[in-house]
């Protein structure tokens, strides 16, 4: 049994580079927060299309177009939300996952 214990290999570990970046680590990051601002654009796009529609369906009593509308506006809100706090979920599922032993 401890023949089989000793033959596993070591247990590996992950450790973020605090010092020195990787090459093309900051080009990485402009790339990120390039698509974070699209990201965050269209969401706006929808959020202002969503209420467009809501309203319309609203003024012309269709349910359906208004409760789309609706949708249209929460959705594009929690995407907001979920891009806004995206660093910080991933700071703690990070700190999370070091507590796993």
């Amino acid at each position: 049994m401890h023949a089989l214990i000793a033959a596993l290999p070591p247990p590996t570990s992950i450790t973020p580079v605090a010092g020195p970046p990787l090459p093309g680590t900051p080009q990485l990051q402009q790339l990120i927060d390039g698509f974070s601002t699209w990201a965050l654009m269209a969401a706006l796009a929808g959020m202002l299309i969503g209420a467009a529609v809501w309203a319309l369906g609203h003024h012309s009593s269709n349910y359906q177009q208004a409760v789309n509308g609706r949708k249209g506006v929460l959705v594009s809100g929690a995407a907001a939300m979920i891009i806004g706090a995206a660093p910080s979920l991933i700071d703690f599922f990070t700190g999370l996952g070091r507590q796993v032993h």
